[in-house]
């Protein structure tokens, strides 16, 4: 190495391309001062807009001061997507492998080392690594990020960090420090809980958008966004791309199917256009693409679902269709069900989602809404854990050993009635024990918490060895813990229905699930397979990646695991076992009614059972659109609901049995 002569000055290395794009952040202009607040401060509150670089370039200027040296830097995210793209973005930046200095941890998989510094990860991983050890001993700085997600897993944290960095501090061990990070939020309430955290502003760079509403309420939302997005299309310079927030996979791919049909039909003279769906369980490689500019002469339109609101910014984005819609859950505690609908935005992601279209010049905004309609809006989103069913935060909190689950430090309390309903289930499953106002885990609710899933299917899973059909158990929950691996693309329906009716099960979709992966091992996961048979391949590997996952768990348990080969009647007696309060009886009418709540429910059009009318039906979930759906339905026998829970069914099981 050539050492300069004594006086010369060295010339300091021309900065990189990259270091470049880090420095032209708007944060980088507030690196030093934002470093000495952090420094000084054990919990802070940073607000930034999406896009300044806060999620990216906060964890490297903390490691790169040195700041949390001493153990690991955590920044949790909602969305798993986040976790992966981000962690990917940093280390890239940092030149280094990624798992290496750089690494990520999402549920069932684990891109980290020994030397991993800066760890992104969803919330949900770092609450199950609280429950191993809850004064988080091997992180020095805990950044929750997305704050204003609110989800509940989210929510269950900031009561696990603020409990952590109290004892920590107590016990004079190393300081914990917290920095809670967020686009928009109710700041006062953040701070407040925090014992009054200092909130720290972060300029971004939002230039002007004009915003357009629709004269008459719209009744069909995707077909404004269609004509919406051809009329952009037809009038505006081509190297301006669009984003249209839509509400699902389904609705993302059939839209996506007619862009592209139209597109292919423009007037001469049109540009041509790239259309890109964007979604939580698309394959990464082609969320990656969202990212790339579109050849020359070609207009990018994103498809997206509310993860393009805050979690992901991307570049080049002039138009925002914004159909103020999402799907969420809502749940009742009075009938027991939680419902996935799709519902209004509050007025705070109505903002988000406008503010995607100034970036990096002014933009422009299509609300297919009108302005009275969104002046009815919710004014904040209301936080998850206020909507949910809460029997997994439950389960959750009792394995962390939290003394009183019942008074725990929740930043938005939850309704009393939500968490008793949340105990009366976990008891039914024989999770907890009730004594006076104790709640305890039971040694099956130790057990059920040890796996990342809901409690009723933990439950299916530990219930499996005595019907000798774990195997298939194992199967089932993990098709069922992954995005559908069925691909359905609304213009092929009867070509669909004609290749898979070779797999169909009268005894419902589970065993309809069980059959195609039972061919799909058979070909060895065959890509051409996947293909012919409208299967979605890459989470049909995530399914084999999550069993594995399970299976080792169960190991761990030592479970004993066993195959009942061709006997699918004890694998329904299984899932009865554990999901009898997921279930529907056939009305003398023909209608279907919850046997606990006798809500009025039908069977959903894409379940095998569509056409059938068994007597009695065990479902996963419920769709509320135009009206209240069944989806994923297995025929199971009422006695064998008797067996299960006997005293659940004495109380709610009418007459079924006369």
């Amino acid at each position: 190495m050539l050492l300069a002569p004594p006086g010369a000055k060295r010339q300091p290395p021309a900065p990189s391309a990259g270091e470049m794009q880090r420095r032209s952040l708007p944060i980088f202009q507030a690196r030093g001062p934002l470093l000495s607040q952090l420094r000084s401060l054990d919990s802070a509150i940073l607000i930034g807009e999406t896009g300044s670089g806060k999620t990216t370039q906060i964890p490297q200027y903390l490691y790169e001061a040195g700041i949390g040296r001493q153990g690991i830097i955590a920044v949790t995210q909602p969305r798993r997507v986040a976790a992966i793209s981000l962690a990917t973005r940093v280390s890239d930046e940092k030149k280094t492998e990624l798992g290496k200095l750089v690494g990520y941890t999402v549920r069932f998989e684990d891109f980290t080392s020994e030397e991993t510094r800066i760890k992104f990860l969803t919330d949900g991983m770092l609450l199950r690594e609280a429950i191993g050890d809850p004064l988080l001993r091997k992180y020095s700085v805990v950044i929750l990020d997305e704050a204003h997600e609110r989800t509940i897993h989210t929510d269950v944290l900031f009561g696990v960090v603020k409990a952590a960095l109290k004892k920590r501090k107590d016990l004079g061990k190393f300081p914990l420090k917290v920095v809670i990070m967020s686009a928009t939020m109710d700041v006062d309430q953040f701070s407040q809980y925090f014992n009054r955290a200092p909130v720290l502003y972060l300029e971004g760079r939002q230039h002007p958008i004009q915003i357009f509403y629709t004269k008459q309420p719209q009744s069909d939302y995707l077909q404004a966004a269609l004509v919406s997005v051809f009329q952009i299309h037809q009038e505006a310079p081509s190297s301006q791309d669009i984003l249209v927030f839509l509400t699902g996979q389904e609705e993302i791919e059939a839209m996506t199917k007619t862009c592209r049909d139209i597109a292919k039909h423009l007037p001469d003279g049109c540009p041509q256009m790239v259309v890109m769906p964007l979604y939580a369980s698309l394959p990464y490689t082609q969320q990656l693409r969202v990212f790339q500019a579109a050849p020359k002469g070609y207009r990018k339109v994103i498809l997206s679902t509310n993860i393009a609101e805050t979690s992901i910014t991307i570049a080049g984005i002039k138009y925002v269709v914004d159909t103020g819609m999402v799907k969420a859950k809502k749940f009742s505690p009075e009938s027991g069900l939680e419902v996935l609908a799709v519902q209004r935005v509050s007025k705070a992601q109505a903002w988000q989602r406008t503010g995607r279209a100034g970036r990096e010049d002014s933009g422009i905004c299509y609300r297919l809404y009108t302005e009275d309609e969104f002046e009815k809006f919710d004014k904040m989103t209301i936080p998850e854990i206020q909507r949910c069913n809460l029997a997994s935060v439950m389960l959750q909190l009792l394995a962390l050993r939290i003394p009183n689950v019942l008074t725990f430090d929740f930043m938005s309390k939850p309704s009393p009635d939500a968490i008793q309903a949340a105990i009366e289930q976990l008891d039914l499953l024989g999770a907890v024990d009730r004594k006076e106002d104790q709640v305890t885990l039971t040694p099956l609710g130790r057990k059920m918490a040890a796996f990342p899933l809901e409690p009723k299917f933990s439950k299916t899973i530990l219930m499996s060895p005595k019907f000798h059909c774990t195997e298939e158990i194992l199967t089932i929950v993990s098709l069922l813990s992954v995005d559908s691996i069925l691909y359905n693309p609304p213009s092929r329906r009867d070509e669909v229905q004609s290749v898979r009716k070779k797999f169909i099960s009268s005894e419902g979709d589970h065993l309809t699930l069980l059959n195609i992966y039972r061919a799909f091992k058979n070909v060895s996961g065959n890509k051409e397979w996947c293909r012919e048979n409208f299967v979605n391949n890459r989470n049909m590997m995530l399914v084999l990646d999550v069993r594995a996952q399970l299976r080792d768990i169960c190991l761990k348990l030592s479970l004993p695991i066993e195959s009942s080969r061709s006997d699918t009647g004890n694998i329904r007696r299984c899932l009865a076992h554990s999901l009898f309060m997921n279930t529907a009886e056939l009305q003398p009418d023909g209608t279907y009614a919850t046997v606990d709540s006798h809500q009025l429910v039908a069977i959903h059009p894409s379940s095998v059972l569509f056409h059938c009318k068994p007597a009695c039906v065990m479902y996963n979930e419920l769709l509320h659109t135009n009206k209240c759906y069944m989806r994923d339905l297995c025929v199971v026998d009422a006695d064998w609901l008797y067996d299960a829970a006997p005293d659940y069914f004495r109380r709610k099981l009418r007459a079924a049995k006369n």
